[in-house]
Order: structure tokens, then C-alpha cells, then sequence
């Protein structure tokens, strides 16, 4: 069974919706489906009692129920089957065929089997797709109307018959659009969730990224300071693998708060951690001493928080830099008020393509409104790079 059609089972099944056109596929549906069907098999109970009590001859009454089977077969096999397995010539001929045996019973035998064409019309209604279904089953209606005016007495049970024809063949036009129409909510509301998933496991990939990307790297740049320390300064070397020691338990717990969605990274804390990593990288850090009184929301810091880790992660591991200078302050621009970090380092200049970082940052300084630039640092020469970030912010308290 295809992924399509497991789909469309499941839509029709969950809702409890009877499988007009469509073939049973187990023994459940076989047995809601023919008790469904059933119950509209009341109404061939005037040309039953007709055949049995009418008067009618031997030859008649015989080859009325030949024609009465014949005609119940046919109709239950275009409300079981679906018009996927038919040719749509098939259902045609079919539904004509079952409409010129309607007309010859109602003919040869009476009134009581006027009736048969409001399962002509039903049949329509269920059988065949919207388009032609809208005009057969008036088209059906019409030939009971155009029968009844010629078979005696037929005009009595008119007005009996023409409502139940018109409406139900059109009930069954609804149901199919309402099954048609469930199937494709269903459909939709799974590619959503898809698309929510996918979603998810790039916000996830991101976060790992900018929390073990920073990590990793300091880790990477104290182990190699402590390999050249411990032949000559044993306790320096020490001290740097307790570092590493501190850093790789802040990174699980960091990667675990991230996986349970708990995780905020807060400017302080990643201003400090950048004063680690760019002095433990021998690169000097001219860091802001205070943050602006400024009140962010938590999505718009930690959006500013991860630029910063991710812009000092980059310096210490592409740059070469000497120096690092972060700014952070308040600009007042045309789109408002906004909080401007400013990450500029003096090495060796654009590292070319954006990579994962960067693309994240951009993602996530999007979603809160905010924007992201990268470039050489000044207009002349090759040295230095500068990143900034803007971030929208109410005004300073």
C-alpha cells in the first residue's frame, strides 16, 4: 500500500466517514459499508411488493426479478467499487445501462418501480467524479420526470420521488467533495508537521553549532597552550587543563539544557566567556564594562548573545587577530531604537564564503526583527574584519 493511499485510509477512518466510491479495504469497512448501503434497499420495497402482489404473470413477475437483481448489482457495485477501477466509460455505460432498464421496468410493470431511478441518481452522485456527476444527476431526475409523465399514474408518485432523486444524488456529490476535501486537510496538516519537524532539527543543529562550536574550539586552544606549558611550566599547564576541565562540563551542561529547549544564553554570560576565550587565544580583549540599562526581550538577547559567541568564536579560530574590540550600545535608527552589537578584530580580513555560523545568525537576528552585516573592517586594506548585529529594543529605561 502507498504512502498516499495509507494516508487517505487513515483520513477517512479517523473520521468515521463511510468510503463512498471507494472499495472496502478490510473486513470492518465491509460491514459499516453494507449496513449503510442496506438501509436505502428499504425503499425497493413498492417494486417487491409489486412483484408479489400486483397481479402481475408468471413471465412478468420472473423476468421483473431478473431485472430487479440485475439492477441491484449493478447499483451496488458502483456505491462499493471505486471509479479509479473503472474506466470512467465503463461507469457511463453502466449508469445508462441502469437507467434503460429503469425506464423498460417502469414500462412493462408500473409506478411502484418509478423509484429505481432515485438510485440511478444515487449512483451517479457516488460513482462519478464532481464535474460529471453535477450534470447526471439531473440528467437522471429528468428521466424520472420524463417516465413518470408516460408510465399511468406515474404523476402520483412524482412529487414523492423528485426530491429524494435530485437531493440524493446530490448528497452523494457532497459526501465525496467532504471526503475529498478531509483527505487533502489531513494530507496538508501532515506536511505541516513535516515541515515543523524539519524546522526543529534545524533550530536544534543550529544551537548545537553556536554552543559546541564555541566550546570545542576553546577546548582545541587550551590543550594546545597546556601542551606547550608542561614541559617548562607544569603548573600553568595545570591550571589550563582545569580549564579545560570547566569549560567541557559547562558544554554538556549546556548541551543538555539546549536539548530540553531550556537553554538562554544571556549577554553577561556570553560577554565573559568571550573575555576567556580572547585572552586564553593571547588576542587582547577591549570588551564593554557594562551593558546599556536597556530591558531586551528573551528571544531578541539571546539572538544578540549567540552573534557575539559566534563573531569571538570565529576570531579566535580564523582570525589571527592581535586585538578584539566589542561595542555594545543603543542607535537610534529610521526603523526605531536598536541594540547594536559591534565585533571588530584586526586579522586577516573576510574569511571569504558564509559559512553555517553566519547563515544561522542571520536566521536567527531575522526572526526577531533584527539584522546582520559582515565585512572588512575598514574600506582600505585587507586586514581586519568587522561583524555587526542590530537587534529592535523598546527605549532605554
Amino acid at each position: 500500500m502507498t504512502r498516499a493511499k495509507t494516508d487517505r485510509t487513515a483520513a477517512l477512518e479517523s473520521d468515521g466517514l463511510d468510503r463512498i466510491g471507494q472499495p472496502p479495504e478490510n473486513r470492518r469497512q465491509m460491514v459499516v459499508k453494507s449496513l449503510w448501503v442496506g438501509i436505502w434497499l428499504f425503499y425497493l420495497s413498492a417494486p417487491v411488493t409489486d412483484l408479489i402482489s400486483g397481479g402481475h404473470g408468471v413471465v412478468a413477475v420472473i423476468l421483473g426479478s431478473l431485472g430487479l437483481v440485475t439492477f441491484v448489482g449493478w447499483y451496488l457495485t458502483l456505491v462499493f467499487r471505486t471509479v479509479r477501477q473503472f474506466a470512467r466509460q465503463r461507469v457511463l455505460l453502466s449508469l445508462a445501462a441502469m437507467s434503460v432498464l429503469a425506464a423498460v421496468l417502469c414500462l412493462c410493470l408500473g409506478r411502484e418501480w418509478l423509484v429505481l431511478f432515485v438510485y440511478v441518481s444515487v449512483s451517479a452522485g457516488a460513482a462519478l467524479p464532481g464535474p460529471l456527476s453535477r450534470w447526471a444527476v439531473p440528467a437522471a431526475t429528468g428521466l424520472l420526470a420524463l417516465t413518470a409523465t408516460v408510465v399511468p399514474g406515474g404523476g402520483d408518485f412524482l412529487a414523492g420521488l423528485l426530491i429524494p432523486a435530485f437531493l440524493g444524488g446530490f448528497a452523494m456529490v457532497g459526501i465525496r467533495q467532504m471526503i475529498a476535501t478531509t483527505v487533502e486537510l489531513r494530507q496538508a496538516r501532515a506536511t505541516v508537521a513535516q515541515l515543523a519537524a524539519n524546522e526543529e532539527r534545524l533550530r536544534m543543529a543550529r544551537d548545537l553549532h553556536d554552543l559546541l562550536g564555541h566550546s570545542l574550539s576553546l577546548i582545541t586552544l587550551k590543550s594546545e597552550l597546556a601542551g606547550r606549558m608542561l614541559p617548562d611550566h607544569p603548573d600553568r599547564a595545570a591550571q589550563q587543563i582545569t580549564d579545560i576541565e570547566q569549560v567541557s562540563r559547562q558544554a554538556l551542561t549546556d548541551v543538555r539544557e539546549a536539548v530540553s529547549g531550556y537553554r538562554r544564553p544571556t549577554l553577561p554570560g556570553e560577554l565573559a566567556g568571550a573575555r576567556t576565550a580572547l585572552t586564553a587565544a593571547g588576542v587582547v580583549a577591549d570588551l564593554p564594562s557594562a551593558e546599556p540599562d536597556v530591558e531586551l526581550p528573551e528571544e531578541t538577547e539571546s539572538a544578540l548573545a549567540y552573534s557575539l559567541r559566534e563573531a569571538v568564536t570565529n576570531v579566535v579560530r580564523h582570525s589571527g587577530a592581535k586585538r578584539c574590540t566589542v561595542t555594545l550600545a543603543v542607535r537610534q535608527t529610521l526603523a526605531g531604537p536598536m541594540m547594536e552589537l559591534k565585533v571588530t578584530d584586526d586579522g586577516q580580513g573576510s574569511p571569504g564564503e558564509p559559512g553555517n555560523g553566519l547563515t544561522g545568525l542571520t536566521e536567527r537576528l531575522v526572526a526577531v526583527g533584527g539584522t546582520l552585516t559582515a565585512g572588512p573592517a575598514s574600506s582600505t586594506g585587507n586586514r581586519g574584519f568587522r561583524l555587526t548585529a542590530q537587534v529592535p529594543i523598546g527605549s532605554p529605561s
